[in-house]
C-alpha cells in the first residue's frame, strides 16, 4: 500500500494503512446512492414512524447507564443502513443507534446522509419493520440481512396481519443470527415497545409505541403539552379550593365573633 502524503515521521506502518484505507473508502462512499425518491408506503406508515422518533428526542435522554457522558443517540426513519461497503443498503422503517459518534453538522455531506456502520462505530441496535403489505419479505430476506448486518433487535410490526396473525415479533441476535425475543423490553438500550391503542394525530389505531423501563409510554410533544397544561389546571383547581376553604373558615370565625384577620 503506498505510502500516506504528509504522515509524520513517527507514525507507525499500520497507522498509515488505516489512513490510507479511510482515505479509499471515503473515495468509494462517494459513488453510493444514499437516497432513490422511493415513496413512503402509507399514511399509517409515515405517523407510525414519527410516532418512534419524534418522543425519543423530545422526552428521552438515553439510557441512564451513558448519562451524563453517553454520544449522541440516533433515532432515523426511513434511512438507508450501510452495513457493508459494496452490499445495498437496508432501509429499515425506524432505526435507534446508541452510544454512536453521531451526524456531522453538514447533512449535505456523503457521510452525513445515511447511517453508514463504520462511520458510526457500531450497527444500530434497533430496527423495526412496519408491515403494510407482502411483498416486503420482513420475516425472510429481511430478517437475515438484519442478522448479517448485526442488528441487535429486530422488530416486525404488523398492523394488518399481513404475513402473520401476530401483530408483534421481536428477535434477538444471538451468534450471527436472530432468535424469538420472550418480552419486549431491551436491556442494552433502557427501552421497550408495546402495543397502544389510542390517538395519534387524528388516527384511532393500534400504534406501536416506545415504552420505559418501568413501561411507562415515552410521551409525544402534544402529550407532554397536554400533561403540562393538565398541571397548571390541577394546580389551580387546588388554589381556587385553598381560598374557598379559607373564605369558609373565615366565615365561620366572624360566626363566632373571632376576627379571622388577628
Amino acid at each position: 500500500m503506498n505510502a500516506v502524503p504528509n504522515a509524520p515521521q513517527n507514525w507507525p506502518p499500520w497507522e498509515e494503512d488505516m489512513v490510507a484505507i479511510r482515505v479509499e473508502v471515503r473515495r468509494e462512499m462517494e459513488g453510493l446512492i444514499t437516497e432513490d425518491e422511493t415513496p413512503v408506503d402509507n399514511i399509517l406508515s409515515e405517523k407510525q414512524q414519527r410516532l418512534l422518533t419524534e418522543p425519543l428526542y423530545g422526552a428521552w435522554t438515553g439510557p441512564a447507564e451513558y448519562a451524563p457522558s453517553h454520544r449522541p443517540f440516533l433515532a432515523l426513519a426511513n434511512v438507508g443502513l450501510f452495513y457493508a461497503l459494496r452490499e445495498p443498503p437496508l432501509v429499515p422503517d425506524v432505526m435507534l443507534a446508541l452510544d454512536v459518534v453521531g451526524l456531522g453538522a453538514d447533512l449535505s455531506e456523503k457521510a452525513n446522509r445515511s447511517y453508514f456502520t463504520w462511520e458510526q462505530g457500531k450497527p444500530p441496535l434497533v430496527a423495526i419493520e412496519i408491515v403494510s403489505n407482502r411483498e416486503g419479505s420482513e420475516d425472510q430476506e429481511k430478517l437475515y440481512k438484519y442478522a448479517a448486518a448485526a442488528v441487535g433487535y429486530y422488530v416486525i410490526f404488523d398492523p394488518w396481519c399481513q404475513l402473520s396473525d401476530r401483530v408483534l415479533r421481536i428477535y434477538q441476535l444471538a451468534g450471527q443470527a436472530y432468535v424469538e425475543k420472550v418480552g419486549s423490553q431491551f436491556k442494552e438500550v433502557g427501552l421497550g415497545v408495546t402495543l397502544w391503542q389510542g390517538k395519534y394525530e387524528g388516527e384511532h389505531q393500534q400504534w406501536l409505541r416506545w415504552v420505559d423501563q418501568t413501561g411507562q409510554l415515552i410521551p409525544t410533544s402534544a402529550e407532554r403539552a397536554e400533561n403540562a397544561e393538565q398541571r397548571t389546571e390541577n394546580a389551580e383547581q387546588r388554589a381556587e379550593n385553598a381560598e374557598q376553604r379559607a373564605e369558609r373558615l373565615a366565615a365561620q370565625l366572624r360566626k363566632l365573633g373571632i376576627d379571622p384577620v388577628v
